[in-house]
């Protein structure tokens, strides 16, 4: 069925929500969205452990994932309106919707913490929520026999899914452009390897700042509104109006604003940080039916998408009310949380220069934690061990590491709409920033009485004292 035969005046489905107000879907997405596997995104909170310090950060990944699709759309019909010459078609339109809708379909429990999981449970697999993202996509279509509702609705078969999947994963394959080669643009609306200027981003900043209540001064609706396709180096790509260049600073300082404040909070790492240390004790002990009646463990349900559908943040609270003997470790941990009796918070420092850092180096690192003894410790009844100590290794920036991402984008001209141009550095104003990245080093103490606590933090501030690293948080006071 050729695009053609699309009718426009298709019957919307309305959702009203917090941050876009009304949105009208496609009801092919509704058809996605009423699936075990999109309703799966209910039960998993959109920022994990955060919930932990901010209560009101309880959104989830569903309502985000809807919101990411309405943006998607809006942007490619913005397009489509403003520019017919690009032959944006409504199957380009509509792939875009629901890339946008499934391109979080693979997150896990706890979202971004299980991936962590993943990397320790399975050191050798390169997983990541993507991926899963693709395989879901691919069962929930095969399993709830969409592929007649698609098309229905005027997508061809089985190249658009093809594109669809291209757009979530937004890796290798995109850049040969199998779905639509003659439309590069369309693969920067929903995951843009190029400059991280996305609707995924628009949606979760503008969302997560709102339930955290911290304000936000990027205006997402403005870029949409600007955005326009023009040839950079033989390519066209999305560009921004020049008078737009500091909104687009302030997506991407909310970005680090959010990392700084809440995404990584040192309470809320070491929250993340014993979940995962929790589901690693309970790994081989939860058993999740999948295809075939065959069983999976926590670390193996993602080779299975029919238990991994299964697999939501509830498993937190299948452990801390189990009374599995051989649960017990995972749930003394997480009784821990509940009681707010979480790992203690030493100190913070800041590596004179960035580095990179291996486990086996942080390790090696909680080992000299606890051999940096000092006098004071003599009178102690116990000895502070390398796993009494947990270090972490916080990085945050501005997207793109040390790089500036506003140099990926290109601006045009009111008066040049096809001359496209960098925004050089001797243009940049002296209120944005010159440093786009920042790494830091914090340590915590597994031991919460006060006394251990105390020798631990005497042993931190000597070994950063060693390495020549200031200390830039002691809750004791600062003795640098």
């Amino acid at each position: 069925m050729s695009s053609t035969t699309i009718v426009m005046e298709i019957p919307r489905k309305v959702f009203n929500d917090p941050i876009h107000g009304t949105m009208e879907l496609h009801p092919l997405l509704v058809k996605m969205i009423d699936t075990p596997q999109f309703q799966r995104l209910r039960y998993i909170k959109q920022l994990g452990g955060v919930y932990f310090v901010y209560p009101g950060a309880s959104h989830n990944r569903f309502e985000h994932c809807i919101g990411v699709a309405h943006l998607a759309g809006e942007l490619a019909k913005a397009l489509k309106t403003r520019q017919p010459e690009l032959n944006i078609d409504d199957r380009d339109v509509l792939c875009v919707q629901i890339a946008g809708l499934c391109h979080d379909l693979g997150h896990g429990p706890f979202s971004h913490s299980f991936e962590t999981f993943i990397r320790k449970a399975r050191p050798e697999i390169n997983w990541k929520h993507e991926v899963a993202s693709v395989r879901l996509f691919d069962y929930m279509v095969e399993s709830n026999k969409l592929k007649e509702e698609m098309e229905l609705y005027g997508l061809q078969l089985p190249d658009d899914v093809e594109f669809i999947k291209e757009l979530i994963t937004g890796e290798a394959r995109v850049f040969t452009l199998e779905g639509r080669p003659d439309k590069p643009f369309l693969y920067e609306i929903v995951a843009n390897k190029r400059n991280g200027i996305d609707v995924d981003k628009f949606d979760y900043l503008a969302r997560d700042a709102y339930h955290l209540g911290i304000k936000s001064s990027f205006d997402h609706r403005r870029f949409i509104n600007f955005a326009r396709v023009c040839e950079v180096d033989g390519r066209n790509q999305i560009c921004m109006r020049d008078k737009e260049v500091n909104n687009m600073y302030d997506l991407f300082h909310l970005r680090y604003s959010l990392h700084s404040r809440a995404y990584q909070h040192k309470v809320n790492n070491i929250i993340e940080i014993m979940i995962t240390e929790a589901f690693l004790k309970a790994d081989k002990h939860i058993q999740i039916e999948g295809s075939g009646g065959q069983m999976f463990t926590l670390s193996t349900a993602i080779d299975d998408m029919k238990a991994y559908t299964k697999l939501t943040d509830h498993v937190y609270e299948t452990i801390l009310n189990s009374s599995q003997p051989e649960l017990a470790d995972a749930r003394r941990i997480l009784r821990k949380i509940v009681n707010r009796n979480h790992y203690r918070f030493l100190v913070e420092t800041r590596p004179t220069t960035s580095i990179e850092v291996r486990s086996t180096v942080v390790r090696g690192w909680e080992q000299e934690l606890a051999e940096a003894r000092d006098g004071q410790d003599d009178d102690q009844d116990f000895r502070l061990t390398a796993e009494d100590f947990k270090v972490d290794i916080v990085k945050m920036d501005y997207g793109m590491k040390n790089e500036n991402p506003i140099d990926q984008v290109r601006f045009y001209r009111k008066d040049h709409l096809s001359n496209v141009c960098c925004f050089h550095s001797c243009q940049r104003s002296m209120s944005q920033p010159q440093c786009f990245s920042e790494q830091l080093i914090r340590i915590y103490c597994k031991r919460t009485d006060e006394s251990s606590v105390n020798a631990a933090r005497r042993h931190a501030v000597k070994w950063c004292r060693a390495k020549g690293w200031p200390i830039l948080n002691n809750p004791q006071g600062n003795p640098q």
